[in-house]
């Protein structure tokens, strides 16, 4: 099953849990990532491997959002 088809059968409330939990686990990373770049100490594979975790994440709140938010027909 789709990530798609996966979010259309979800309730709004269950929809907006998940939002929150991976907006939650977006900033993680994000503070994550930082610190590993500030110390210097990481390797370059383990920071593209979180960034591209970050972009997952932002790519399924993004869908979850337009989902979400009404279409407005002007």
């Amino acid at each position: 099953m789709n990530a798609e088809s996966d979010i259309s059968m979800k309730t709004e409330e269950v929809l907006r849990v998940e939002l929150e939990v991976f907006r939650r686990e977006h900033a993680d990373l994000d503070e994550a990532i930082q610190a590993l770049h500030d110390r210097g100490t990481a390797d370059m594979l383990t920071l593209q491997r979180l960034k591209k975790q970050k972009l997952r994440l932002k790519d399924k709140i993004a869908a979850i959002e337009d989902r979400l938010t009404p279409d407005i027909i002007a």
